[in-house]
């Protein structure tokens, strides 16, 4: 009769036997099951994979956010995708189960990724392992299946080769593919393309039964729409198939700055309402941004401004406190310059921005989708990279941005004047999401992205908590219908309120593949 260990022996047990047989040479067959029979302790093919090492312990407890902290019982560095599905059914068979997290590159900020008292996945394991068939293109060149561990960075690069790439992104590419198709994957790429959740063919997932399933639209449908945005609440995503596209060489890439909030949005809303994926008149990119009084112009998302500009753009900024920023780009395959630049005149014509402050560069794709790496290198020189990240990512509908602009932008965020960090806002396409998704949306067909990617100090960040808490609570009062995106809740009403109709069939999918509450406990919608 198997003797169940209560959850802090258990993995006390499974580090003693691994030590053990390691030192002594035991068998890794008939000697480990007889004693995991007896203990009930995992097989050793992943006992000798979990580590106690306070390094690794305190690794798994944090986050970019710097924020949460969960400290887990043991860290799985898996070498297959058999090695989760094994922990998974040790737990879901266990009297005593124990949650699992599986964490990418550790980009969340609120300690979505983190199992306290549980077993954080260490998903870059898997790169070590994988041999170089952690993104394989396909001969035709018409998609590439991709590990979930893999980062984007590395996605970008390897299909480049075959001179293919994804064609939505997320402006910051050192993320995993499992990571973000958990959220939605977003960019100024969204509005024609979809986010990346909506790009993709099949996946294969480790359900909370530790199940290991290939899924797509046609092929348990189900699970497939469940995981994607599903904040990693019905299975760990170990591969996806994501479609490709032709590479642009190079990219055309434009700023134009406003003083003005309604004909900054009503251009961004007219430029995006140009959206056909075939369609040669559509950008390849919009996003919206604000200059506020941060030194210098540029942020760590990418330096663009021209040197010699930067003392009249902050003289604007100075006399009008927030000035907007709308970036565009094209791609384009080395064309003549004269060509290029008669096709953007006509994309811009009838702007609104200001004269004389429009600003263009011509590099390559790859050097543009990977703009923010340059920024991160400049922050860590600093020391100003790990350090508290009290993010705040909205969708707010397009009837509502004007009040938001007054209420939040204006009567907020420049009254208090601390944001330090890019504030992002652009509009999306409802047509280009799947509402079969987990993903949750405002109704109305065109609404905007606004996200305040701040960093703080460690002693100052509560006045920047008490800023998101402000905005947060005037959204309500005002009657602002946004949603958060990469969310985060601190109650069962709060989530029940975000998933809004949406819940009930939610609530069904955790029940139908994780009915024993197994896996991202980091979220707190469940646990």
């Amino acid at each position: 009769m198997a003797v169940s260990l209560p959850v802090s022996s258990y993995f006390s047990a499974i580090f003693i036997i691994s030590r053990l047989m390691s030192i002594v040479g035991i068998s890794k067959h008939w000697n480990i099951m007889n004693i995991s029979s007896k203990l009930s302790v995992p097989p050793l093919d992943v006992a000798d994979k979990l580590s106690v090492d306070p390094s690794a312990v305190e690794s798994a407890s944090r986050d970019f956010g710097h924020i949460a902290k969960s400290v887990p019982k043991a860290v799985l560095h898996p070498s297959s995708v058999q090695d989760i599905a094994t922990l998974v059914k040790f737990s879901y068979d266990s009297s005593v189960p124990f949650t699992v997290a599986a964490k990418g590159h550790g980009h969340s900020v609120r300690g979505q990724a983190m199992a306290e008292n549980g077993v954080v996945v260490d998903m870059a394991s898997m790169k070590k392992h994988r041999n170089g068939t952690g993104i394989r293109v396909s001969s035709d060149g018409l998609y590439a299946d991709v590990g979930g561990e893999q980062l984007w960075f590395d996605v970008l690069n390897a299909t480049l080769k075959h001179g293919v790439a994804p064609v939505s992104w997320t402006d910051y590419l050192y993320l995993t593919v499992g990571g973000t198709l958990s959220n939605a994957g977003i960019s100024g790429q969204t509005f024609r393309f979809g986010p990346q959740i909506s790009n993709v063919y099949e996946m294969d997932v480790i359900t909370g039964k530790a199940e290991i399933v290939t899924c797509s639209p046609k092929k348990n449908s189900e699970l497939f729409y469940a995981v994607l945005g599903g904040l990693g609440q019905f299975g760990i995503i170990t591969r996806a198939r994501i479609p490709l596209e032709p590479a642009p060489k190079r990219v055309k890439w434009v700023r134009m700055l406003y003083k003005d909030f309604s004909g900054f949005t009503r251009d961004q809303e007219l430029l995006v309402s140009i959206n056909g994926r075939r369609d040669r008149n559509a950008l390849d990119y919009v996003e919206g941004s604000l200059l506020m009084d941060q030194g210098s112009p540029d942020n760590w998302r990418s330096s663009f401004f021209p040197p010699k500009d930067h003392k009249r753009i902050t003289s604007l900024i100075t006399n009008h406190g927030i000035i907007y920023c709308l970036e565009v780009v094209k791609h384009h395959n080395d064309q003549s310059e004269d060509t290029l630049d008669k096709e953007m005149r006509q994309l811009l014509k009838g702007l609104s921005y200001m004269p004389g402050f429009m600003f263009e560069k011509d590099v390559l794709y790859a050097e543009f989708l990977n703009r923010v790496e340059s920024g991160e290198v400049k922050l860590r020189s600093k020391g100003l990279w790990d350090v508290p990240h009290p993010w705040l990512n909205l969708f707010v509908p397009k009837s509502q941005i004007a009040d938001f602009n007054d209420g939040v932008f204006k009567g907020i965020v420049l009254k208090r004047n601390i944001t330090k960090g890019p504030v992002l806002v652009y509009p999306m396409n409802r047509q280009k999401w799947d509402d079969r998704m987990s993903a949750v949306i405002p109704d109305e067909e065109i609404f905007y992205a606004v996200g305040f990617l701040l960093s703080s100090g460690f002693d100052d960040r509560e006045a920047f908590d008490d800023q998101n808490e402000e905005i947060l609570q005037f959204c309500d009062e005002a009657g602002i219908r946004v949603k958060q995106y990469l969310p985060h809740f601190t109650s069962r009403d709060a989530w029940i309120h975000h998933f809004g109709s949406k819940w009930e069939t939610f609530q069904q999918r955790k029940h139908q593949f994780d009915p024993k509450m197994l896996l991202s406990p980091g979220q707190r919608i469940f646990n």
